[in-house]
């Protein structure tokens, strides 16, 4: 009986600690040593970008801001798992205001996942920004109860022009989860065709269209892909300064994915600075250092995390072409 107790106690204890370790949060999968040092100051006259983790960014110029996606939100692993979710209020306040944001020309949600969208019209409906993107896009938006007039839909090579800024709309593809279920429940019926209302599930925030952004400015030019996809040929017209690289789940998938991800995108377009953006958790606090995607969540995707060695290994090849990270908040010089 004792024998048995024991053995109960201690399978017991293993599975705690098993249970704990899948709800930690791993180094994130890029290298301290590319991270930028927030300057001491920021000229007049010079375009600046903030990075706010995932793939939300804040262009401005001085005289026109614009964000892409606008999510602050980070609800946690339950509510991924099971639950229902809608825009944290508090999140969002906090988000704002770590970028010294009150006005807005424009959100552009990449995409309509939730990580992307879900807090778009409630980012908008403060800062008074038009949400641009796809029709899924916009029911987010109507489901939110922002009005027609903030909400845009664009089509395929369209360009927007915001004061100096124009955006040109590439659709390209988003990165195939190696979850078939996942595959089926996020990518495959990809439409929002009715006013989204939550909270709901995160499957109900559909992708839409998958965009990757040509950003032109009289001081130079970036491209944002928010997602690790891509079709080939698509951006071989295109030359820019700045690529803002897309890496989240990157590294789940195939060895030559990946190679055919770098040659089609980043050997394309021929930046001279990259700077990899949704490479941190989807769950993890909004404040403090950044880290890497809960341990739970590599398991749920259904693949192994090869991105940190995949961009090391190109960064080791490409020495011209520097690797760099944003810290999290801080007013960074894109554009001299």
């Amino acid at each position: 009986m004792e024998r048995t107790m024991r053995i109960l106690v201690v399978s017991l204890a293993l599975l705690i600690v098993a249970g704990a370790w899948l709800f930690t949060y791993p180094e994130p999968p890029v290298d301290p040593a590319w991270q930028l040092q927030a300057p001491a100051e920021v000229p007049e006259g010079v375009v600046t970008v903030r990075f706010s983790g995932t793939s939300t960014l804040l262009f401005d110029d001085g005289d026109t801001r614009w964000m892409v996606d606008g999510w602050f939100s980070r609800p946690g692993v339950l509510k991924l798992l099971g639950g229902k979710v809608a825009p944290d209020l508090q999140a969002i306040d906090y988000g704002l205001s770590m970028n010294q944001v009150q006005r807005l020309s424009a959100l552009i949600p990449v995409h309509s996942h939730y990580d992307h969208a879900m807090d778009s019209p409630e980012v908008a409906r403060r800062t008074g920004a038009v949400v641009i993107g796809s029709a899924a896009t916009a029911n987010i938006s109507r489901g939110w109860g922002l009005p027609e007039a903030q909400i845009r839909e664009v089509d395929d090579r369209e360009t927007v022009a915001l004061g100096d800024f124009r955006v040109t709309f590439y659709e390209s593809q988003h990165f195939q989860f190696p979850d078939p279920q996942m595959v089926d429940r996020l990518l495959t019926n990809s439409e929002i065709p009715e006013p989204l209302v939550p909270p709901v599930s995160v499957y109900d925030y559909k992708l839409g269209k998958a965009y990757i952004l040509h950003v032109e400015h009289p001081r130079g030019s970036a491209l944002v892909v928010g997602s690790a996809g891509f079709i080939p040929g698509m951006l071989d017209e295109l030359d820019v300064d700045v690529l803002f690289l897309g890496v989240g789940g990157l590294g789940s998938q195939t060895a030559q994915y990946r190679e055919d991800y770098w040659r089609y995108v980043v050997e394309a377009v021929n930046p001279e600075r990259i700077v990899p953006i949704h490479w941190d958790s989807l769950t993890g606090p909004l404040d403090g250092p950044m880290t890497g995607e809960i341990r739970i969540a590599g398991l749920v995707s259904g693949g192994e995390d090869n991105t940190l060695a995949f961009l090391k290994d190109k960064a080791a090849q490409n020495p011209a072409v520097p690797l760099q990270t944003l810290p999290r908040f801080a007013k960074m010089v894109l554009f001299p």
